[in-house]
């Protein structure tokens, strides 16, 4: 683990102080959970900002149908090679 120093406003200590005190856990351990939190939801609007940059790439596309075709055969193929069914 990496030691930090964080500065807190007086009502966030007093909380987080309660907090731990009514939960029986360190302020060390409930800082830690609530920054795994905030990164965590940082992660998903990355993610829901990338499929959204990417929906409708394909809208203008007509060779799907052949494409998806092709992957289905090359999926048929390699299970068979592998599985050998």
């Amino acid at each position: 683990m990496v030691r930090t120093q964080v500065y807190l406003t007086e009502e966030q200590d007093r909380g987080l102080k309660g907090l731990a005190q009514s939960t029986g856990r360190k302020q060390s351990e409930l800082i830690r959970e609530a920054v795994d939190h905030l990164l965590a939801e940082s992660r998903s609007k990355d993610w829901r900002a990338a499929l959204e940059a990417v929906r409708g790439m394909w809208a203008d596309r007509d060779d799907l149908d052949g494409l998806y075709e092709d992957l289905r055969g090359d999926w048929e193929r390699r299970r068979k090679r592998l599985y050998g069914e």
